[in-house]
């Protein structure tokens, strides 16, 4: 199934979870059926050839979604480990219900043993959505164990150890080749660390209505989406055949201090190449007639003055403004230029440093910086950004207006 575009927090997915029950009538045991076969069909998808598996299970109800996978592999004919990581009397409800049928099907049960994991293919279904503390101790060390191992790894619904909202590595996690997830996108599955973690990402919505989505207070939804392909038709549109390139706009970049030309002439080339029917290059003078020498589409000129951009500043439609800019008196300049235009801008590198040492907020600039940069428009460390990514671009958003991408 195609990826849809929300994302969605841990407690929102169980809120999704529970209409789906209680308001139409699903019961949470076919939900746990509907997941477990979900994820085996993906793996005889994505490895046909695998003839043994080990799942390795937890207590809670993503455990109950591993007992299921296990006896479709059974059904199947594949080799079976069964790992149980905890006390079975703990398991309760609908997972007691997978398991009772995979035993039932004298599927074998077994504590811990890294022989066990000796395997084409190994299941985690340690730990779901639920989890909010570090792992340590046994269930870390199964952890470490399954990241060494040479198996192909799927993870079930998200890799165990990470955080669901942010993507933080609790302690220890989960590092798998392919990651199905069911009834809402987690959050964080797209940002932070979890991106090295997750590997290939399937959904199912586990055939629950469309109207359940509705019936979800999105007040506190992640306010991000993915790029989609029909986004893309709806904002890159087919050009006319008759069209030249002053009917694509114009591109203004502001930056390449002396000795640092590299990153303003990317940054222009990158603008040829994003569609920009014509591209100006506003740099330092001492090596303005070599930026473009093997690009010859780009217009560069020397300005040593910030009064010399205003004229510049004229004739485009949009300015992108940092790229090896500095921060010298002459960036400042050109910088404060800049900001006092009302044309649509791209803060980016040292226009954000610069940005972070005043308290301009603008609703027409899009800034891009990377967590160091963050944290200096926030006042805080990269590693406070990185522990939500999420919440961090909000409150770049709130505090310095217009969009902002966190790279």
């Amino acid at each position: 199934m195609k990826l849809p575009l929300n994302l969605y927090t841990a407690n929102q997915v169980q809120e999704l979870d529970r209409i789906a029950i209680n308001d139409f009538d699903i019961a949470g045991f076919t939900l746990m059926k509907r997941a477990g076969r979900a994820t085996f069909q993906q793996i005889q998808a994505a490895y046909p050839k695998a003839k043994t598996i080990c799942v390795v299970c937890g207590t809670g109800n993503n455990g109950g979604d591993g007992y299921v996978i296990a006896t479709d592999a059974l059904k199947a004919g594949l080799s079976v480990n069964l790992i149980q990581v905890g006390n079975t009397h703990q398991i309760c409800g609908d997972a007691q219900l997978a398991r009772q049928a995979y035993l039932q099907l004298n599927g074998i049960e077994s504590h811990y043993d890294t022989r066990l994991l000796d395997v084409d293919i190994i299941v985690d279904a340690l730990f779901g959505t639920g989890l909010s503390r570090d792992i340590t101790g046994l269930w870390a060390q199964v952890i470490e164990a399954i990241n060494q191992s040479r198996a192909k790894v799927i993870a079930v619904d998200i890799p165990s150890g990470l955080d669901t909202d942010t993507g933080v590595i609790l302690g220890v996690a989960i590092r798998a080749d392919m990651t199905v997830t069911y009834i809402g996108l987690k959050a964080g599955l797209f940002t932070g660390k979890a991106r090295e973690m997750t590997g290939h990402i399937k959904f199912h919505d586990l055939h629950i209505p469309k109207k359940v989505y509705s019936l979800l207070d999105k007040t506190t939804q992640v306010d991000k989406q993915l790029i989609s392909e029909i986004f893309i038709q709806q904002v890159i549109k087919p050009r006319l055949r008759i069209s030249h390139k002053g009917h694509h706009g114009h591109v203004l970049l502001v930056g390449g201090a002396e000795g640092m030309s590299g990153a303003i002439r990317l940054a222009a080339e990158a603008s040829l190449r994003a569609g920009a029917g014509l591209v100006t290059v506003a740099t330092a003078s001492s090596h303005a007639n070599m930026i473009n020498l093997t690009r010859p589409e780009l217009m560069v000129t020397g300005v040593e003055h910030a009064e010399a951009l205003q004229v510049l500043i004229d004739k485009v439609d949009v300015i992108v403004i940092g790229p090896g800019l500095g921060q010298s008196d002459w960036a400042k300049a050109l910088f404060n230029e800049v900001c006092e235009s009302d044309k649509p801008k791209v803060l980016d590198a040292d226009a954000l440093n610069l940005l972070s040492k005043t308290s301009l907020s603008d609703v027409c600039w899009i800034l891009t910086p990377h967590p160091a940069e963050a944290g200096r428009l926030l006042g805080v460390t990269t590693d406070v950004i990185e522990q939500n990514r999420y919440q961090s671009i909000q409150k770049i958003v709130k505090n310095r207006g217009g969009g902002c991408i966190l790279k």
